[in-house]
Parts: C-alpha cells; structure tokens; sequence
C-alpha cells in the first residue's frame, strides 16, 4: 500500500492482494474458485450497505460456474482461473437481472450473456454480479431508479462518478479484484480517478461487445483494476477477434502484461495541464500530477509542458455522441425512452435536432485531430492530463456546473478531459497519483498511440512506481450518509 493511503481495510487477506497474485495461487490450487465466492460474498455483504456498488449478485449462478470449471484456456495470458469478477449493469449475463439503470428494464432477466461475458467466462471468470450504473450510462454520477445512488467509499458523501461507478467502487472497497467498465465521456477513467484504481479505455473493437449500432466505435467496453498489471491480464482475458462484431480488433502476439512487467523509467510524456485551456482544472489536481510527474523524472523519465492542436474538439465530441443517442434508440419503444430522466431524454433530443452537416463536420474535424494527435506523438509515448478538472462534489449533485468560476452550459461538459481519446478513437488509462487534502484519491489521465495499449500500460506502470502505488482496498468512511 503506497505511503500516502492510510485508510483501513477489515476484508480478508486474499481479498487485499492484486488479481495476478490470486490468479498464480488459482493455478497453482493453493486456493480453490468456491473459496474466493465465499470471500467475495461476505465482503459483498459487509460494504454493499455503504456504498451500493453491486445491488445485484447472482451467488447459485457463480457457484455452478466454479464448479463446471473448464480449464481449456489455461495457456491463454488472459486465463483467469476461476477469479469472481463484476460486469456493469450495461451488459448481459445469462440468467441474471440487468436493468441498465431504467424503470422500464427493472425486472429484466436475458437469456443470452454478451458476447464479451462468454470470452470472459471461457477463460476463466466467475461473474458474481452486476455493478451500479445510471440510467443507460449516461452521465459522471452513478445514480438511477431502480437501485438508487453508489458512494464514494473515501467519504459516502461524495460522488463515485460514472458511468462505471459501481465498478470502481466494487474494486476499491475489496469486494472483487476485477470489474468490467465501459466509457464514452469518462465512464470507466472518471470513477478510476475519483476511487483510487486503474481504468483503461482500449482502441476500438479491442473488448470487443455486441451492440445494435456496431459500427459506431466511441463507446468501448475496458478493464478496470486495482493496478497496471492487474489492468493488463484483464484486458489479456478481454481482447479477442470476433466476426459477428464489425468493430472487433485482433489483440497483439505478445501478452499486454508482459509489457508491464519489463517497465522501466524511460518514459517521454508531453504534459498538457489543461489541453490548451480546453478546460479548467482545480489547483490542488494540477499540483498532484505536477508532483506525480516530477516523481517520474526523478525515475529517468522525460517530461515536457506540450500539447497538440485540437480544433472543435468540444463541438466534434457533442456531435459524435448525440448519434449515438439517435442511433441507440430510433427503433426503441415509447414504453422504454417515456421513462428517461430529463438529460437522458435531453441527449436523444440533441441527437435527433442534428443535420448532416453537422455529422459531416464532426466526421472531417475528429480525423483532423486525430492526425495532430498521430504526428505529436512521434516524440512522446503519452499525452498526460487531468482525468477531470475538478475533485468529487456531494453525490446529490447530478453534475458539476462550474470550476474555478467558469461556468459549464452542458451537463457532461465537466468532463472535457475525456472528449480527447473518444474523438480521436486512441487508448487512455487513469492510474492514481495520490489523495488530497480530504483524503480523496486524484488520478493522472495517459493517452496512448493508436493501437498503442501495450506502451501505454508501459507508461502507467512507470507512473504507478514512480507515486508508490498502487493503492490496496478499503473500508467504506461512512460519514453522515
């Protein structure tokens, strides 16, 4: 546990150790899967009331799971070897309720998992449950109808972020050692910042999942983690080639993981503290990653105050996800959307109100960023920035309208930081850097080349030893909730 974390942690032994760790003692059977079910469910059972991570578990399923074990995949880098693991409330899994945070799908139970779940489970992952999410993973606070609102477990006042907030929480609280997220504007980066572990954004089609608009690539689904190379064998489990998935991505010969283990310090980051003014970051954020960044040039790492052009990188963004919106429900029923909260419904209605010039333009300026962003990074390995500009607000607070006095017309636009790696379609991770004042973890944003996971891994491990990381789990700081 690195030297700035001090909270408490009351789970069981295994459930504090890094999933690499549990996963060699699984293939070593010096654990079995059963016993990790038990443990999981009784932290599941200690922490839930406090932070509402995971309202949805599916013990007898995860049981049957460990018990018809296969271990055909058990030379696959991503073989998981009966780990217990948690999927966002976004995604099917056979047999188990999956509401995506809506009134209209509260009771739903499908018959068919995704297909990113039977990859998981093929090799060797136990699903225990379903993570919190708001309603359809719209927006950066994890909150919706049917289970209510997930806690930051550093302080149960504060939001968790989202979308993949029960994800990051269901990880930082030891209830699970792996947790699926998805991202769009900072779905999975976000609650990795505001929860202290590891979230990573892959190239499009890498975690490959089923979707209605196949061929739209913003929204992906990714690992998240209580450290880099925890972050690396699950997207080794993750990635895989699927036909049937227009978008999907082969993964590279060689093994992400082996890329975070043989990380060194040699590392060239271009420092962009708020993307050319893009957007307002907190004082106390910039002096984290300042400081974080100056541990890794202590390390024998390079860093340099640079950032590329980024032209209409806020209105490309917007325009980009509004299709979505339009795309995901123009053939939905009026008995599903009637139920929208007001910026769900809000985000179809934008979606719908665009033209073809306006798609037209975000098709020609998203590749023009996209080649800024190709030709700057010949010299860097990353581009580092905020994960968000601001610390957590109460988790009443559905969104964050203002920082340092500059007032936001949008209700996402808080989250600026993310637009960058969505638009250009690059990978990105979050890893933490430390806690603030308040005792909050902050984390440090690192957009990779494309395609280019394997070397960003390699940079965020670089970051993670540079701050002494990563952080171990925690007991939930109940305070006034």
């Amino acid at each position: 546990m690195p030297k700035h974390q001090s909270t408490t942690f009351s789970g069981h032994e295994l459930s504090a150790l890094q999933a690499h760790e549990v996963v060699d003692l699984l293939k070593r059977r010096e654990v079995a899967p059963q016993d990790l079910l038990n443990i999981a469910f009784e932290r599941i059972a200690q922490v839930e009331g406090a932070v509402n991570a995971m309202p949805t578990t599916c013990p007898e399923r995860a049981a049957n799971m460990a018990a018809n074990l296969s271990d055909e995949a058990r030379d696959h880098p991503g073989w998981l070897a009966g780990l217990p693991v948690g999927i966002k409330d976004l995604t099917p899994v056979a047999g188990v309720r999956t509401t995506w945070g809506t009134r209209a799908l509260a009771d739903f139970v499908p018959e068919a998992s995704d297909p990113l779940v039977l990859r998981l489970e093929d090799r060797g992952a136990i699903v225990v449950g379903k993570t919190n999410t708001p309603e359809f993973g719209a927006g950066g606070n994890t909150f919706n109808d049917v289970f209510g609102k997930t806690r930051n477990p550093y302080d149960t006042r504060l939001n968790a972020a989202g979308s993949s907030g029960g994800a990051a929480v269901s990880l930082a609280t030891g209830e699970v050692w792996l947790s699926h997220g998805s991202d769009h504007g900072g779905s999975l980066r976000t609650p990795a910042a505001y929860n202290g572990i590891v979230g990573l954004r892959p190239s499009p089609g890498i975690a490959a999942s089923d979707s209605e608009s196949g061929f739209m690539i913003e929204g992906q689904q990714g690992p998240m983690a209580r450290s880099v190379r925890d972050c690396a064998l699950f997207l080794d489990a993750m990635a895989g080639w699927q036909p049937r998935l227009p978008a999907s991505y082969p993964p590279p010969d060689r093994p992400y993981q082996q890329a975070v283990i043989e990380a060194d310090g040699k590392v060239r980051i271009a420092f962009a503290p708020d993307l050319n003014g893009f957007s307002p970051v907190e004082p106390e954020i910039d002096q984290h990653l300042r400081a974080a960044l100056a541990a890794v040039e202590q390390n024998g790492g390079m860093v340099d105050e640079a950032c590329p052009d980024l032209p209409a990188l806020e209105r490309t963004y917007h325009s980009l996800r509004g299709l979505l919106w339009a795309a995901a429900f123009r053939r939905a029923p009026e008995s599903l959307t009637r139920h929208f909260k007001p910026t769900l419904a809000g985000n179809l209605a934008f979606g719908r109100s665009l033209t073809m010039d306006d798609m037209a333009d975000a098709e020609l300026d998203r590749t023009v960023i996209f080649r800024n962003m190709v030709d700057f990074l010949q010299d860097f390995d990353v581009l580092a920035c905020p994960t968000v500009g601001n610390m957590p607000r109460p988790v009443d607070v559905e969104w964050v309208d203002q920082v340092n006095n500059v007032r936001f017309p949008g209700y996402m636009d808080w989250l600026r930081f993310a637009f960058l790696a969505t638009t250009a379609g690059l990978p990105a991770i979050s890893v933490p850097v430390g806690l603030s004042q308040g005792g909050i973890p902050v984390g440090i944003q690192l957009i990779g080349k494309p395609r280019g996971e394997a070397r960003l891994l390699a940079v965020a491990r670089a970051v993670e030893l540079a701050v002494g990381g990563p952080f171990g789990p925690i007991d939930p700081n109940v305070t006034h909730i």
